[in-house]
C-alpha cells in the first residue's frame, strides 16, 4: 500500500499508509477533514514546487531595484505556482490580503481580518478608546479631554498616579 501525505485545515502534516481508494482520515492532531498533499518525487527525480506568493519578494529591494531579467523570472515562477494552486487548491494556504509585512510582521505578516500585534482583542479603530491619533474631535476636543477639566478621580495626585506613588 502507498504512504500518502496529509494537511488538515490548520496546516498539520502527517503521513498515513492507505489504499487508494479509502477514505481520507481525519487529522490526528485537531481532527479536521484532511486532504492529500501531491508528492514531489516524480518518475525523474524531485520535482520543484514554485514558491507561494508569501516567500516571494514584497519590496523594491527584493526585486533587485526592479531588475528587468528577476522581475521577468519572478513572474514566470508567479504564473507556475498559479496553474499549480488550480489544479491542487491544498497547496493555495491563506488567500487573504496581506496588509504588514515589514517590521514585527517580517515573520509572519499581518492578513486582513488578523488582530494586531500588541492590541487586545476585539480593540480596532474605534472611539472607545484612550490614545492620541492625530484626528480631533471638533472644538478642539481630543480624547480623554472634557473641555480643559481634569477628572481628578480618588487618589489621584493630578498626574495620574495613585497617591503615595513616587
Amino acid at each position: 500500500m502507498p504512504t500518502y501525505e496529509f494537511r488538515c485545515g490548520q496546516g498539520h502534516r502527517f503521513e498515513a499508509i492507505q489504499s487508494f481508494t479509502a477514505p481520507l482520515p481525519a487529522c490526528p492532531t485537531c481532527g479536521e477533514p484532511t486532504r492529500k498533499v501531491p508528492a514531489a518525487v516524480g518518475m525523474l527525480g524531485r520535482a520543484e514546487v514554485p514558491p507561494s506568493a508569501d516567500r516571494m519578494p514584497q519590496t523594491w529591494r527584493g526585486t533587485y531595484e526592479g531588475n528587468r531579467e528577476y522581475v521577468h523570472e519572478l513572474r514566470r515562477t508567479a504564473e507556475t505556482r498559479r496553474r499549480l494552486e488550480e489544479r491542487h487548491p491544498e497547496l493555495a494556504g491563506d488567500q487573504r490580503p496581506i496588509v504588514a509585512h515589514e517590521g514585527r510582521y517580517e515573520g509572519a505578516p499581518l492578513r486582513a481580518g488578523d488582530p494586531v500585534l500588541g492590541q487586545p482583542r476585539g480593540q480596532g479603530h474605534n472611539h472607545g478608546h484612550g490614545h492620541g491619533h492625530g484626528h480631533g474631535h471638533g472644538q478642539g476636543q481630543g480624547h480623554g479631554q472634557h473641555g480643559g477639566r481634569r477628572d481628578s478621580g480618588s487618589g489621584s495626585n493630578g498626574g495620574g498616579a495613585p497617591s503615595g506613588a513616587e
